[in-house]
């Protein structure tokens, strides 16, 4: 694939990306969460969205493919383990939220905009294979 190809390509999948997180966004805020933070960038990796609703902190990773069953299956362990990371690193550097625990959240977004949430997808110390 030619370079310029390449770029378009990745622009595009970026546009998807912000476009999927901005709906996950939208679902979570109609639900009552309150939006923290959104693409945090941390020394252990990327956090797409951290929302909080009465005291519930939730890490959430937005995955966006063409249907729901194709993004359910996108998050792979070692991501697992990588926004784990991120959250806590995240944590350590904003004390005081969370008060009434956390949890990692799995926003499913669907090319026909369809948005669909696995609340507590996974936990720290799950084995690796599951969520």
């Amino acid at each position: 694939m030619p370079r310029h190809d390449a770029r378009a390509a990745r622009e595009a999948a970026e546009a998807r990306g912000r476009a999927a997180e901005s709906r996950a966004a939208a679902a979570l805020a109609r639900e009552g969460w309150t939006i923290l933070a959104r693409r945090v960038r941390t020394g252990a990796g990327e956090l797409d969205l951290i929302a909080e609703r009465d005291g519930l902190l939730a890490f959430v990773e937005v995955k966006a493919r063409p249907r729901l069953a194709e993004a359910a299956a996108a998050l792979a362990p070692r991501q697992r383990a990588r926004l784990m990371a991120a959250a806590e690193a995240w944590l350590a550097a904003n004390p005081g939220h969370g008060a009434a625990g956390m949890r990692f959240d799995v926003m499913l977004v669907a090319a026909d905009g369809a948005v669909r949430r696995i609340a507590d997808a996974f936990r720290i110390g799950d084995p690796a294979g599951t969520a």
